[in-house]
């Protein structure tokens, strides 16, 4: 990795959501936002001028060869992920990006290769549910047993947004998956909740909401998760529903059940037809799309072990990707996690 400064030189390539790591960045002392890169280049000059920070970069290569960037935030469609993150650890660079990280276990492998070449730099996806007042409080509970044994995570990613996927980018990318475009969110939160790693999953999936439309893909997944202590977690990525843009979570115990949809986020602690249960007054989203920058820019500054995080996003990975193989093979999977 490069010498260590005092601050920190960022690049953000991706000007749709990556507008708001571009304002993280700004914002923070330690940072100089030096690059801002899009393929529409006027995206990135109307970026430049809200922020008043950054120089529009003329391409991807040109961030890479810049020695004063020490990291680069990935916020590109899908698909470019996986070779913008390789390239970028290629290049020495410390990496927040965007989920999916990268899309099926042969990438996974790469990007792990690649990465321990690099000297295990800093690497982070930006599942910001884990930012959210309600899953940190969740979490803490867990923790503490208060909810007893977790036996049960139900989690639902209510998309709602139909014409993304039929009119949108989405649409055009080659195996589109919705379960790494959305229900990874509520995968991540229950492996980060639970603190385990599923071993086996399987998955079906149909294409109904979207039938008639240019988008090919199934709009509709749900995989359910075997995990060694018996945990069993079940999460749906739905894109075609009739909702607003939400997500439900169940966490079932055997002292307390946790309940967060659209009625708000309260705790069972009774098996009591009579007895209510406990409102929770707590955030279920977080305050914007750039939260998680902070620690991870802290993180780099401080020389914090980037492994942990790391191995984190790799085991995330691994079982997305067994999700939408168990799809393809209509039969449950093993999931392979790379050491």
């Amino acid at each position: 990795m490069k010498r260590k400064r005092k601050g920190l030189g960022v690049a953000v390539v991706g000007l749709g959501v990556g507008e708001q790591h571009a304002r993280a960045y700004a914002r923070h002392k330690r940072c100089a936002l030096r690059w801002l890169f899009d393929t529409d280049r006027g995206k990135a000059a109307s970026v430049r001028r809200r922020l008043g920070a950054g120089a529009v970069a003329g391409s991807y290569r040109q961030i890479l060869g810049d020695d004063g960037v020490d990291a680069v935030s990935i916020a590109s469609y899908d698909d470019r992920h996986f070779a913008e993150v390789k390239a970028a650890l290629a290049a020495g660079k410390h990496v927040f990006a965007e989920k999916p990280l990268c899309r099926t276990a042969g990438e996974l492998r790469a990007l792990i290769a690649a990465w321990k070449k690099a000297g295990k730099p800093h690497l982070q996806s930006n599942l910001v549910l884990r930012a959210a007042p309600l899953y940190a409080w969740l979490k803490k509970e867990i923790e503490r047993g208060r909810l007893g044994q977790v036996y049960a995570f139900d989690g639902d990613y209510l998309y709602g947004r139909l014409g993304k996927i039929t009119d949108g980018w989405r649409k055009d990318v080659p195996d589109y998956s919705v379960m790494e475009g959305g229900g990874v969110h509520l995968i991540d939160l229950m492996l980060w909740l639970t603190g385990e790693r599923p071993a086996r999953v399987a998955t079906v999936g149909n294409r109904i909401a979207s039938r008639g439309t240019k988008f090919r893909y199934d709009d509709f997944m749900a995989a359910t998760f075997e995990f060694p202590s018996g945990l069993v977690g079940r999460v749906t990525a739905n894109f075609g529903c009739v909702h607003r843009h939400h997500h439900a979570v169940r966490v079932f115990g055997t002292e307390a059940t946790f309940v967060y949809d659209d009625k708000g986020a309260r705790l069972h602690r009774s098996r009591d037809e009579g007895r209510r249960a406990k409102a929770l007054r707590l955030a279920a989203l977080p305050a914007g799309k750039g939260v998680l920058i902070p620690d991870f820019v802290g993180g780099i500054l401080a020389g914090r072990d980037p492994a942990p995080a790391a191995r984190r996003e790799f085991d995330l990975i691994a079982a997305v990707a067994a999700a939408d193989e168990a799809l393809r093979k209509n039969r449950p999977v093993a999931i392979g996690y790379v050491k």
